[in-house]
Parts: structure tokens; sequence; C-alpha cells
């Protein structure tokens, strides 16, 4: 059982059951689901001052709160105990496509030459994760939500305001990878 577990999943099983979070939700009378909003959560419980965004029933929340807590600790067990001991497989045309650009080291989940504590400290680094960190993080404010808050619970709930962040989300994505990413990764 334990290596049927370590095993990646396929996404037929998967997705599925990142689907049944949405009936089940809703079943527990919860509307709103996603990521993002925890950091507001956090904020209204730590710093309750004079500022309108973070007045509010933040207890009626808390549950998100655990949830995030979930999905952090299901990561470090993930990694310290079903960590699968297999080599990263990368499809050769992106292997030869990211050596271009001087990326070579697949040993571990991402690229060594563009997430580590040396990298952080060039251009290129500091652009993709503290330019990238901050547009992630303002941007999923300024949309109302995160890709998990919209594209699964807002999509599954028919809200026009989530299609079109969802399909901002993909626009933006495609954008940049094939067009902004190579432009970032030259310099």
């Amino acid at each position: 059982m334990l290596e049927l577990i370590k095993q990646p999943w396929p996404w037929y099983v998967a997705g599925p059951l990142i689907g049944l979070t949405v009936p089940a939700l809703l079943i527990l009378g919860n509307k709103q689901f996603g990521i993002s909003a925890n950091l507001r959560h956090i904020c209204a419980s730590c710093f309750p001052g004079n500022v309108p965004f973070f007045q509010y029933d933040y207890k009626r929340e808390i549950w998100n709160l655990f949830f995030v807590a979930g999905i952090v600790l299901g990561g470090v067990l993930a990694a310290s105990f079903l960590a699968n001991p297999a080599a990263i497989q990368v499809d050769p045309r992106l292997v030869e496509e990211l050596a271009t650009y001087g990326i070579n080291d697949f040993s571990g989940l991402v690229p060594v030459q563009l997430y580590s504590w040396d990298s952080l400290l060039t251009a290129r680094g500091l652009i993709m994760m503290v330019g990238g960190g901050f547009l992630v993080g303002f941007g999923s404010r300024y949309a109302g939500g995160c890709t998990s808050g919209h594209s699964i619970m807002g999509l599954s709930t028919l809200q026009w305001p989530s299609l079109v962040a969802t399909i901002c989300f993909m626009a933006g994505g495609f954008l940049m990878a094939n067009f902004i990413l190579p432009l970032i990764l030259n310099n």
C-alpha cells in the first residue's frame, strides 16, 4: 500500500478528489474556498486595527486556516516519508531548450540555476522570485482570489468573475511561459 501512495497519481484520480472538495464544502455550508484569503484572515486576527478591509468576522473562516495548515503538514509528511527516490523526468525537448539558457541541473524538483540562494542575488533571480512573488500576491488580491479559489470553487458555483479571472490566469501563464520567461532567462 505504501508503494502505491509513493507513486505519482494520475489525473483521473487526483482531479476528481480535488473536485470533491467543492460539494463537500457546499454541504458543510462554506461558499468560499481559496488559499490567498488566509493571509487576510491572519492579518484580521493579528492586527485588528481601523483598516476596513480587516474588519469582519474572521472566526467564521477559521476552518480555512486549518485547511492551509493541513496542506503544509501534508507537504512535510510527503517530503519526509513518501518521497519518490526516482530522478525527476524532464521532457528531452525542454531539457534542450533550457540548456540554451544555461539551465541544466534537474537534480531537485526545480532547477538549481533558478531557485537557490545564490541565484536570488542575481538580477534574474530577483525578477523571478521577488518580482514574481509580488505579482502573484498582488494579483490574487486584485482578482479577489487565487487560482484555487476562482478556478475550483468559483467556476463550480458558476460565478462570472471567476470565469473571467480563470481565463486571465491561463492567458497570463501562456504569455509568461512563451514570451516573457525566455526574455528573462536570456539575461
